[in-house]
């Protein structure tokens, strides 16, 4: 979907920003500007600001935000800006914010020195699975894991299915499941948290596709294709597995993978077919 956009425009702020203590101490100026994408029709066709976002109080809020806090760095100030609207505006999926700095003290004439970025929130899946000791309390405790991120909100859970193990290691049956989530975690972040939360959970890779407490994979981020040594997303083996394509096509039949271009349903059926 194609999002329409609100634009704030050089807001300026008189705040202490800076590497330096006399801007830390005496503060100076900076000038805000902010693109939120949002489906601006709802507020549109009613002509009923509590269905749009306010850029009045949007304004105030950046404001408020830039007085009541400090950072050395302009990097630091747009990328906790950034996540703050995403998180108090429920209307913004994405926005693109740049943060400039007019008497950057260089010593040297330029016009202003300036940090713009663009984050937003991404529908992720992942698959869950557990085959040692309380299945369900380490599959439980996951998703209340992930729900705990910050920038990241389960939104739906599959019902949790018994399965056989895959890879040929003898071992119990698993119990698995797949979640979605909306996060605003960039990819190897997000992967680095999940990593975690397996940790805690006394997740010991020493079998490969052996028995572990908990098992968490991101199928899919978003559209976005990562090839790395280390990391690939889509999930190079999900098609091939049924005990993640059944649970994700009960919570998402139509996604379409990026890389097949076939939705979940359809994988599902391509790969009961081959049974």
């Amino acid at each position: 979907m194609k999002y329409d956009e609100i634009n704030i425009k050089n807001l300026q702020v008189f705040a202490n920003h800076g590497v330096y203590p006399e801007e830390n101490i005496l503060g100076q100026r900076f000038d805000i500007s902010l693109t939120m994408r949002v489906d601006a029709r709802p507020a549109g066709k009613k002509d009923d600001l509590e269905l749009s976002v306010n850029y009045g109080e949007v304004s105030s809020f950046i404001t408020d935000f830039m007085k009541n806090n400090t950072y050395k760095l302009i990097e630091a100030v747009a990328e906790n800006l950034a996540e703050e609207l995403l998180l108090k505006y429920d209307l913004v999926k994405s926005l693109k914010l740049t943060v400039a700095k007019p008497w950057a003290p260089v010593m040297l004439p330029l016009e202003t020195v300036s940090v713009t970025i663009e984050r937003g929130w991404q529908d992720v899946y992942l698959s869950l699975g557990s085959n040692m000791g309380d299945k369900r309390a380490y599959l439980d405790t996951a998703i209340d894991e992930l729900n705990k991120l910050r920038g990241c909100v389960v939104e739906k859970v599959a019902d949790y299915l018994e399965t056989e193990p895959y890879g040929g290691v003898e071992q119990d049956d698993f119990l698995n499941t797949c979640v979605k989530i909306r996060t605003f975690i960039p990819p190897r972040e997000l992967l680095d948290s999940i990593h975690e939360i397996e940790a805690k959970a006394g997740r010991e890779r020493i079998v490969h596709w052996g028995p572990r407490t908990l098992d968490i994979d991101i199928l899919m981020y978003g559209n976005e294709i990562i090839d790395e040594d280390d990391f690939v997303v889509p999930h190079i083996e999900m098609h091939k597995r049924q005990f993640v394509l059944d649970p994700l096509s009960e919570i998402a039949p139509h996604k379409i993978h990026p890389l097949h271009k076939k939705s979940i349903i359809q994988l599902k059926e391509e790969l009961n077919s081959t049974f």
